[in-house]
């Protein structure tokens, strides 16, 4: 028989095969390595793309920080200017109020009564004066009771003054501000 030798054809078929395996395996791993290269550049737009987004929304954020507090601060301005026209109107709304006040007060007094101090805190007046004689003040609480825009009497203190004469007394009283009802027109 004759002898045929298979070897060397097995030999290049598969150095063949490795070497196509290689080939593959070559190719393969390449464009693994080039997804994966693209994977990352993908990845890293999105973040860069994402802290852009971040960093816009931070600035924006700081600007409307800024507007809120200026807000803040508006309000806040006008809430004390709001007060402040409150308290002019009220002053200039009180404004009559006070002259019909005084002019009650000059009307009551009886002769031979004298102020010598006024105050006004809240709605009452405290009065301090010099009376001839105790008839006196007590005419000068029935005419205060008497006024429309005068209310409540309240004698506090009576004492003699013989430097006024020899009837003569100082006195202390409050008497609260009344508004007068409104008429009714009909």
């Amino acid at each position: 028989m004759a002898k045929i030798n298979l070897l060397p054809w097995r030999e290049e078929l598969r150095a063949e095969r490795k070497v196509e395996f290689l080939t593959a395996l070559g190719v393969v791993t390449a464009l693994a390595i080039l997804a994966l290269m693209a994977m990352d550049q993908l990845t890293r737009a999105d973040i860069n793309h994402q802290q852009a987004r971040n960093q816009y929304l931070q600035q924006n954020i700081v600007q409307l920080d800024r507007q809120v507090a200026e807000i803040r601060d508006l309000q806040k301005k006008r809430s004390q200017l709001i007060d402040r026209m409150r308290v002019i109107q009220e002053l200039q709304g009180n404004r009559p109020i006070i002259v019909r006040v005084m002019d009650q007060l000059v009307r009551t007094v009886p002769d031979g009564v004298f102020y010598t101090q006024l105050t006004t805190r809240g709605g009452k007046i405290a009065i301090k004066g010099v009376a001839e004689s105790n008839n006196r003040v007590s005419s000068l609480m029935r005419q205060l009771d008497a006024s429309d825009w005068l209310e409540e009497p309240n004698l506090d203190a009576v004492r003699a003054a013989p430097e006024y004469g020899l009837q003569a007394t100082t006195f202390n009283l409050t008497v609260a501000i009344q508004l007068p009802e409104p008429e009714d027109e009909g």
